[in-house]
């Protein structure tokens, strides 16, 4: 079967803190022909991982990376890569994920009144510009 789970799904697959709710996700992930992960749920993924379980973003990204490199995750790999760039650099990821995302519906700049992200974008060679 393939699926697509939501947050919930990957945060007890990857915190286990709910023994029989993570053996119920991991087994729903072992099992899927395909793996559709929107960037959606990844940045929910991000945000409660960081959040709520105040993991670090260096292991946060190790956990998307090994996602990614199940063969059979399906994502918009570009988009999660710049995304991971932006995490790993102590930014957001939703915002990487989101400035490339735009850029692929033909926007020509991410815009934002956030310093720290038009900072981390531009040293990534993308165009963004700071609202003021």
């Amino acid at each position: 079967m393939k699926i697509t789970p939501d947050t919930n799904v990957l945060v007890r697959a990857l915190v286990n803190e709910d023994e029989r709710q993570s053996k119920a996700a991991q087994t729903a992930l072992a099992d899927a022909a395909e793996i559709a992960l929107p960037i959606a749920v990844l940045c929910e993924l991000v945000w409660v991982l960081s959040q709520g379980y105040k993991i670090s973003a260096l292991e946060i990204a190790d956990k998307i990376r090994a996602m990614a490199n199940s063969s059979n995750v399906l994502m918009n790999r570009p988009a999660v890569e710049l995304g991971l760039a932006m995490l790993e650099a102590g930014g957001d990821f939703a915002d990487g994920a989101i400035a490339y995302e735009g850029n692929w519906l033909g926007a020509e700049a991410f815009v934002s009144f956030d310093r720290k992200a038009v900072r981390l974008l531009d040293g990534k060679g993308r165009i963004a510009r700071l609202l003021q």
